[in-house]
């Protein structure tokens, strides 16, 4: 699916797992309930994988991950995809040189990263970084891996200060494992302040 209309190069994908009742963490940022399902998106996964060339986060997220792997970046998929992984942060870490710490507006984070992932993909991950790129118009499809188990708290696939509504267009549907697969695009120009 890399490409845009245009033909421009590759797409910026929100991609990420989900609990049934809409959770992308679990209370204090718990991710361990995602790799009890390995099993959940295999096909799919490897097919994000193989088109993504750069991946941009936030210091949440990676501060996560680094928790939930014990080891710095560079592990994205598990150690099986590789490619410059940039996160948009006010607060570097500066012991990561597998990383680009970025601050600033989202846009240029987005630009930084297109221009890294060279004609391939851009996925975005975590909650913050995601909703901040949706509500710019950044993102072109969402892709996310629906688990199927009900964590009752943590933090929201979407939602909070500068949230806006945002329409989808439905792709398709798979199921992968355990998993149920969902991919939209987001119609540009849709967005609304009043969601």
């Amino acid at each position: 699916m890399a490409g845009t209309a245009d033909g421009g190069g590759g797409i910026v994908l929100w991609h990420t797992s989900m609990s049934l009742d809409g959770f992308i963490a679990g209370p204090d940022d718990a991710m361990d309930w995602v790799f009890e399902y390995t099993d959940a998106g295999g096909g799919e996964a490897g097919d994000v994988m193989a088109s993504t060339g750069a991946m941009l986060g936030g210091r949440r997220s990676y501060d996560v991950a680094r928790r939930d792997t014990g080891k710095p970046s560079g592990e994205a998929f598990g150690g099986a995809w590789s490619g410059a992984e940039l996160v948009l942060t006010h607060r570097p870490p500066g012991d990561d040189p597998h990383t680009v710490f970025l601050s600033g507006d989202v846009r240029e984070a987005v630009r930084r990263a297109r221009a890294a992932a060279a004609g391939k993909d851009v996925v975005v991950g975590g909650a913050d970084v995601a909703r901040q790129c949706v509500a710019a118009g950044l993102v072109d499809e969402v892709q996310v891996h629906v688990l199927p188990v009900l964590l009752g708290a943590g933090t929201r696939l979407f939602g909070g200060p500068g949230s806006v509504r945002t329409e989808l267009e439905p792709l398709w549907v798979r199921r992968s494992g355990d998993a149920v697969v969902v991919r939209y695009r987001v119609r540009k120009g849709a967005a609304r302040a009043d969601g």
